[in-house]
């Protein structure tokens, strides 16, 4: 992501996955999207690499999805 900065907000996370901001907030609050709180009124932060990183090892989890469950046509007669 060059060029942009370093952390981002849950509403640009969700931009960059096209989800909800409601879907990275659960993410985040699951642990499986790293993330900081900062500020008085706790406002959640992302750091581009992480996201990165996580896009990265969902990519990792659904090859080894489609390899542990191969697409197979139904016969036809």
């Amino acid at each position: 992501m060059a060029g942009s900065p370093r952390f981002l907000t849950l509403a640009d996370v969700a931009e960059v996955l096209n989800t909800s901001s409601a879907q990275v907030y659960a993410l985040v609050r699951r642990g499986e999207l790293p993330a900081i709180k900062i500020g008085g009124r706790g406002q959640w932060r992302v750091e581009s690499e992480k996201l990165e990183e996580f896009i990265s090892h969902m990519y990792d989890q659904t090859r080894t999805f489609v390899d542990e469950h191969p697409y197979v046509e139904a016969e036809r007669d």
